[in-house]
C-alpha cells in the first residue's frame, strides 16, 4: 500500500517538475481565467493545482450563491465578482478584458467543475508559446483518456459536425473548456453568446479573423451525476450554434435555403406549367405553393446577401478604426 501511494506521489511531483514545465516564468506570463458559478467543491483544489505552476490564476464569480469566491480568494486567486449570474460568455469576456491589460503571452481557461486536470495545463498552453497557434483547444476525443458517457459523445460528435460546417473550421472537441489564446487572439476575442454556445462563437470568430486553432490531448473527468439536464444543455447549444450562424455566415443560414425554396419553386412551376398545357386547366393549388416557395426563396436569398453586405461594412469599419487607433 505504501508503494501505491509512494508512485502516485512520485506522478504527481514528476507532472509538476521544473523540468516539464514548458515556459520560463522569467520569460513567459501566463494567466489562466476559471469562470464559475457555484463551484465551492472544487474551485479550491482546482487552483491550488494550478499554483504549482508559475501562473496568475483570476476565477470570475458568475453570481455564485455559496462560498465560491470566498473559497477562491484564500486559495490565492484573484476574484472578480458578478452580481447575478450572467453566463459563461459574460464571464469569459470580463476574464479576458481584465487579463490582457496586463499583457500575458498566454490567457488559458479551465472549467471550475473539477473535470478538467491542471497538471494537464503545459500541454495546452505548449503550442501557443512555441508559435505552433493561436487557440489550443484541449480534446477528450484525440486519446481514449476520458470517461465521457456514450450519450454526450453522440451529442458531442453532431455539435462537432455542425458547428465545422457552419463556422468553416473544424475541431475534435468544440464543446471543451479547456483553452489557451495567443495575444493575438485574446485581443480580438468578443462573445457575444451569454451560455455554453461560447465555445462553439470561438470557432466562428476564429474563421472570422483568420486564427490557427490546434487540438491537443486532454483527459476529462466525470464523477458526479450531472449538474444541468444534457438534453437541455444540448438545446441550448444548437440554438446558440444557429444563432451565430445566422449572425456570422449570414449568406449560409439565409440565402442558401433560399435557394433551396426558389429552386423548389421553380421546380413546381414547371409542373404547373407542363399540366396546363398537356390539360389546358390551371393547377389552382400547384400554381400558389409555386408562388409561395418562390416568394420565401427570393426573401431569404435577398435577406441573406443583404446581411451579409451590412456585417462586411461593419467589419471593414471595425478593421480601419483598430488600424489608427494609436497604441
Amino acid at each position: 500500500m505504501n508503494d501505491i501511494y509512494h508512485d502516485e506521489e512520485l506522478r504527481e511531483s514528476q507532472a509538476f517538475s521544473t523540468e516539464n514545465v514548458p515556459f520560463d516564468p522569467s520569460l513567459h506570463k501566463v494567466t489562466v481565467i476559471i469562470p464559475a458559478f457555484n463551484e465551492a467543491r472544487f474551485i479550491g483544489s482546482i487552483i491550488l493545482k494550478l499554483k504549482k505552476w508559475p501562473v496568475e490564476v483570476l476565477v470570475v464569480d458568475d453570481g455564485s450563491t455559496d462560498d465560491t469566491a470566498e473559497i477562491a480568494r484564500a486559495a490565492g486567486a484573484e476574484v472578480i465578482r458578478l452580481g447575478i449570474n450572467q453566463g459563461k460568455g459574460v464571464a469569459l469576456n470580463r476574464g479576458i478584458l481584465t487579463a490582457r491589460q496586463n499583457k500575458p503571452d498566454v490567457i488559458a481557461l479551465i472549467d471550475a467543475d473539477g473535470q478538467h486536470l491542471p497538471e494537464e495545463l503545459g500541454q495546452v498552453i505548449n503550442p501557443i508559446l512555441q508559435g505552433e497557434a493561436d487557440i489550443t483547444v484541449g480534446s477528450r476525443y484525440l486519446q481514449n483518456s476520458s470517461n465521457t458517457p456514450s450519450h454526450r459523445k453522440l451529442g458531442h460528435k453532431a455539435f462537432n459536425m455542425l458547428t465545422g460546417v457552419a463556422s468553416g473550421v473544424r475541431v475534435s472537441d468544440s464543446q471543451s473548456g479547456y483553452r489557451a489564446f495567443s495575444p493575438k487572439a485574446y485581443d480580438v476575442l468578443v462573445f457575444n453568446s451569454k451560455g455554453f454556445s461560447v465555445e462553439s462563437e470561438m470557432q466562428f470568430l476564429a474563421s472570422e479573423q483568420d486564427l490557427k486553432i490546434l487540438d491537443v490531448p486532454v483527459t476529462i473527468q466525470y464523477f458526479d451525476k450531472e449538474k444541468r439536464s444534457a438534453w437541455r444543455q444540448g438545446a441550448s447549444v444548437l440554438n446558440g450554434i444557429l444563432s451565430l450562424t445566422s449572425q456570422y455566415r449570414p449568406l449560409l443560414f439565409f440565402s442558401v435555403p433560399g435557394l433551396v425554396s426558389l429552386s423548389a419553386g421553380v421546380i413546381w412551376g414547371v409542373i404547373v406549367i407542363n399540366r396546363f398545357i398537356r390539360f389546358g386547366q390551371l393547377a389552382v393549388g400547384y400554381a400558389m405553393i409555386c408562388v409561395l416557395l418562390c416568394l420565401i426563396g427570393l426573401n431569404l436569398f435577398s435577406t441573406g446577401i443583404t446581411l451579409h453586405a451590412i456585417r462586411a461594412l461593419f467589419q471593414e469599419h471595425f478593421t480601419s478604426n483598430n488600424k489608427i487607433r494609436p497604441d
